[in-house]
């Protein structure tokens, strides 16, 4: 088996895109959007491939391009809302999904951004406060503040009787 510092790009994209992907979904919750994340992430690796392949962590590195890039875009496009350059979001779903994708998916589309990249990054991606904090370059308390009180809006989003809601 060959060392990290042997993989190429393309070994690297083709074994953690959908890893990528899955993630860019979950923090912007519109599947167009999560493939443009997911590409984006994926060009700025390979413009520093060279530096990014000997990275002890290059897993973790990934992500924090991409939760980088999504806040910068979600920075951006605020920007171009207030502006009236764009539209506001279209509330689509796709017609597949469940009832409980559908519905924690609209419970996240309601928290800020980065609450939502912090409940992504702490509790889908399982990674530490530590972690999180680290990529989102804040304190640790911070992480655990906002993600205490998205959690707490998430479940009153989604009600007491809800069978959605967190035990």
């Amino acid at each position: 088996m060959r060392g990290q510092d042997e993989l190429t790009f393309e070994e690297y994209a083709a074994a953690c895109g959908r890893r990528l992907y899955r993630t860019a979904y979950l923090l912007c919750g519109d599947t167009h959007r999560a493939e443009d994340l997911t590409q984006t992430t994926l060009a700025k690796l390979f413009a520093h491939w060279r530096r990014a392949s000997r990275m002890e962590h290059l897993d973790a590195y990934a992500k924090t391009v991409l939760t980088r890039t999504f806040l910068g875009e979600q920075r951006r496009r605020a920007v171009a809302r207030r502006l009236g350059l764009l539209a506001s979001r279209p509330e689509s779903t796709p017609g597949e999904d469940s009832d409980l994708r559908v519905t924690l998916m609209n419970a996240l589309a309601e928290l800020p951004v980065r609450a939502r990249a912090m409940v992504v990054l702490r509790y889908w991606e399982d990674l530490s406060v530590e972690t999180v904090a680290d990529l989102l370059g804040c304190s640790t308390g911070t992480v655990k503040s906002q993600c205490s009180r998205a959690l707490a809006r998430l479940r009153e989003q989604l009600g007491e009787s809800s069978p959605y809601a967190a035990a």
